[in-house]
């Protein structure tokens, strides 16, 4: 059975009281359960103040067969961030926003740089997306279509390195946006003639949509998957509406991290869970014992707190 954990963000004493608390007991071989596995959903670098001990344990468990581990849009930012040309010269050539998020990770390798190459390493060869046939695990949205994609690109012969570039040099392929999908799921991108008024105030130019559900008669609020705001109870007008397939009740259960729930809800249907309580922010990380159901059940989240 497993335990599927949240997004850790180098907050590598809270891992360390969770995995204690479920049962895992340190090893020369990591922490280790006799009779489960860990599963972590990604997201483990930046953010917090322990990134290199985080990598560390979470690496050491998972080599030794206590853990799996899958990436998520942190690590996409970081591997991408060091991947070269031919020449040696770097595939990303202006920094924006999102590597601004690696500033900590940077630091705390610094004085550390072949280890820091070595977990990049590492990193690349990580999944992007666990189906264990009875549950399934992503970061951010469980697609078909992106998986079947990607499988079919690694399979031609393509090196995970050539795959990932693409992400920077051709951010408009197929490929690069099947990456981001599962690994940063699906936001809305308002029309310029189209504004709508949160809860906070602003108008927000996209949001985080609820990619299990067909936008189909919902509101923005119904389809908005964001934490930090509330949308209008206003229709989606069916001309703008994404093109999304719905994730049936009777698929397996399907996890993922990535949407800062705070306080939750973290089952958001009886086979979907997010294990994101946003540490960063809550200082809470949670984790979702699975014994083998196919209906989730809320007994079996478990949160530390600093």
């Amino acid at each position: 059975m497993y335990d599927i954990i949240g997004d850790v963000h180098g907050y590598a004493t809270l891992l360390k009281k969770l995995l204690t608390q479920l049962g895992y007991q340190k090893t020369e071989d990591g922490y280790k359960h006799g009779e489960r596995k860990a599963i972590f959903v990604g997201d483990f670098v930046n953010r917090g103040p322990e990134i290199r001990k985080t990598i560390r344990i979470i690496r050491k468990m998972v080599e030794n067969g206590n853990a799996f581990a899958i990436l998520g849009n942190h690590e996409i930012y970081a591997i991408t961030y060091y991947l070269k040309e031919k020449d040696g010269s770097l595939v990303l050539k202006t920094k924006n926003k999102n590597f601004l998020a690696l500033h900590k990770t940077i630091s705390e390798f610094v004085g550390f740089a072949e280890e820091w190459k070595d977990h990049l390493n590492w990193m690349l060869d990580l999944p992007l997306y666990l189906d264990l046939g009875k549950i399934r695990i992503v970061h951010a949205c469980w697609s078909e279509e992106a998986i079947s994609w990607l499988t079919g690109a690694e399979k031609m012969g393509k090196s995970r390195r050539d795959i990932f570039k693409k992400v920077h040099k051709k951010p408009k392929s197929k490929t690069a946006r099947n990456i981001l999908l599962l690994t940063k799921g699906v936001d809305f991108k308002m029309p310029g003639n189209l504004k709508i008024i949160s809860n906070k105030g602003i108008s927000p130019r996209s949001f985080r949509l609820r990619w299990w559900e067909s936008p189909e008669g919902k509101t923005f609020e119904e389809m908005s998957f964001e934490s930090k705001f509330s949308l209008p109870e206003y229709e989606i007008p069916r001309h703008v509406a994404p093109v999304l397939e719905p994730y049936k009740e009777t698929l397996p259960p399907v996890f993922f991290g990535h949407y800062c729930r705070h306080d939750g809800p973290y089952i958001i249907k009886p086979n979907i869970c997010c294990v994101d309580s946003c540490v960063a922010g809550s200082k809470t990380l949670t984790a979702y014992c699975w014994n083998g159901e196919q209906e989730l059940k809320s007994e079996n989240l478990v949160h530390v707190r600093k």
